[in-house]
């Protein structure tokens, strides 16, 4: 499976962003998409999962500004985002997990401006 992430660029605080991520390679049976992110000098930490059901989560910082959304016949997951804090600002990663192995894209730089 290979990830190709874009949209991300930079804001001022309170914008809006989408992220997409296009999957190609062998897609059939992806389970979960996810989004991470990793801010300069932090771990990378959970944004949201959307499962093949359209199950998600989101993690507590972001529940309420952002959505994660499928195009399963186009393997685009999609990560709306809005009110956007400073807070915000990282390096934001999809990722894909198919019959336990993980496989991840290139990152895409969000920068929020207070």
């Amino acid at each position: 499976v290979q990830l190709q992430a874009s949209g991300g660029g930079l804001v001022q605080a309170g914008g809006s962003l989408r992220l997409s991520c296009a999957a190609s390679g062998t897609t059939f049976n992806i389970h979960v998409f996810g989004w991470y992110r990793q801010a300069p000098g932090k771990q990378r930490e959970l944004v949201a999962l959307i499962s093949s059901g359209l199950t998600t989560n989101y993690a507590d910082s972001v529940k309420g500004r952002f959505t994660i959304s499928r195009d399963g016949t186009e393997n685009t997951v999609y990560l709306q985002m809005s009110s956007l804090k400073f807070e915000d600002t990282a390096v934001y990663y999809c990722n894909a997990k198919r019959f336990g192995m993980s496989f991840w894209g290139n990152g895409t730089q969000v920068t929020v401006s207070s």
